[in-house]
């Protein structure tokens, strides 16, 4: 069982920056898949990055490749969403979750998670 809470959500000007992490309780953090999700207002969740147990492979989502940069500290059992150059199409609840790794890559698929955070909201103006 794993217990994900997000932070670091706000509001912020278009073009701006904001770094929203998922702090994760439970045992074998590091064997973990990790990914964050968004739901924009009246939208669908949808994948926004993913990164492997150990660090290794990252995926991203079309829409913010080369913008937001995802990644983990093991020993601290987080995973960051680190958000540039932020447009405010980009508003939406943004979400953490966790599966256990596979041989395959992290997933991109709301259904290929386990555990999910409550969400942060991230607000962006323009």
């Amino acid at each position: 069982q794993v217990q994900l809470v997000e932070s670091g959500g706000g509001l912020v000007q278009a073009g701006g920056s904001l770094r929203v992490s998922c702090a994760a309780s439970g045992r074998l953090f590091s064997s973990y898949d990790m990914g964050w999700f968004r739901q924009p207002p009246g939208k669908e969740r949808e994948f926004v990055a993913s990164i492997s147990w150990s660090g290794a492979v990252k995926l991203y989502n079309d829409s913010v490749k080369g913008r937001f940069t995802i990644s983990r500290g093991n020993a601290r059992s987080t995973v960051y969403l680190q958000m540039d150059s932020l447009k405010p199409e980009d508003t939406a609840v943004y979400y953490c979750a966790a599966r256990s790794a596979t041989s395959r890559a992290p997933g991109t698929k709301t259904q290929e998670y386990d555990y999910w955070g409550q969400g942060t909201q991230v607000t962006v103006s323009s």
